[in-house]
C-alpha cells in the first residue's frame, strides 16, 4: 500500500482528469461538436464513470488537504460501491456488449468507449488497492453495493413507466429503445422471467465479486501483519 501524498495526488488528478474527458465524451462533443447526446444520463456505464470521477474529486480534495503521508480515507463504503459498479461496467461491456452482434466494432475504439469501459475502470480498481488501507473492507460492503444496480434498475422501470413502455423511442444513431439500454433488460426480446433472470445473474455476479475483493482485502491485511 501507498502512503505517499504525492503520487496520491498525482494519481488522483490523473483520474479526474481523464474523467472530465470522459464526462465531455460521454456528451457526443468528440463526434459530432454540434450535436450533444441527450441520451447520456441513461447509459449505467456513463453513471458509473460519473459516481468514480465524483469519488475520486472528494478524494482529490481530502487528500490536498491532508499535510502529511497516509492511506487515503475518504467514504471507503461508497469508494467500495463505486469500485463494484464500475467494474460491472467494466466486464459487462466487454464480454457482452464489445462484441454483440449489430455493433459497429470502430464504436469500441472511440475515446468515449476506452475510457468509460477500459482505461478509468482499472484505475479506479488500482486506487483501492493501491491508496486504501487493508482490512478496513466492511462484510456488508458487497451486500450494500447491490443499491447501486437495483437504483439504476429502478430509474429504468420509472423512465419506461413516463414513457409508456414506448420502444419506438430511439437512443440517437442506433436501433436501440431507449427504455431498453442494453439487451439484458429488454422485456419485448427477453420477457419479465428473461430480464429477471439476467438481473439475478448479474446481482449474484456483482455480490460474488464484491466478496472476492473482501477477501482479497483480508488475507491482504493479514500478510501485513
Amino acid at each position: 500500500m501507498i502512503k505517499n501524498r504525492t503520487a496520491q495526488l498525482i494519481f488522483q488528478t490523473v483520474y479526474c482528469t481523464l474523467g472530465i474527458v470522459g464526462f465531455i465524451a460521454s456528451l457526443g462533443i468528440f463526434d459530432n461538436i454540434n450535436l450533444i447526446r441527450w441520451d447520456f444520463y441513461v447509459h449505467f456505464t456513463n453513471i458509473s464513470n460519473y459516481f468514480c470521477t465524483g469519488m475520486m474529486f472528494a478524494a482529490l480534495i481530502q487528500t490536498a488537504k491532508r499535510k502529511e503521508d497516509g492511506f487515503v480515507t475518504t467514504a471507503p463504503m461508497l469508494k467500495f460501491i463505486g469500485m463494484l459498479a464500475i467494474l460491472l461496467t467494466f466486464l459487462v461491456f466487454n464480454i457482452l456488449l464489445a462484441g454483440a452482434e449489430g455493433r459497429d466494432p470502430q464504436a469500441n475504439w472511440r475515446v468515449s468507449s476506452i475510457l468509460a469501459h477500459v482505461v478509468l475502470p482499472i484505475l479506479y480498481i488500482a486506487d483501492w488497492f493501491l491508496f486504501y488501507e487493508r482490512g478496513q473492507c466492511k462484510w456488508y460492503y458487497p451486500i450494500a453495493s447491490i443499491a447501486f444496480p437495483s437504483a439504476y434498475m429502478v430509474f429504468l422501470l420509472i423512465q419506461a413507466t413516463i414513457l409508456k413502455f414506448d420502444s419506438s423511442i430511439l437512443i440517437p444513431s442506433t436501433t436501440t429503445p431507449l427504455i431498453y439500454p442494453y439487451f439484458f433488460v429488454n422485456l419485448e426480446t427477453q420477457g419479465v422471467m428473461g430480464v429477471l433472470m439476467w438481473i439475478g445473474i448479474l446481482f449474484v455476479a456483482f455480490v460474488s465479486v464484491g466478496f472476492a475483493f473482501f477477501g482479497l482485502d483480508r488475507l491482504a491485511a493479514k500478510k501485513q501483519k
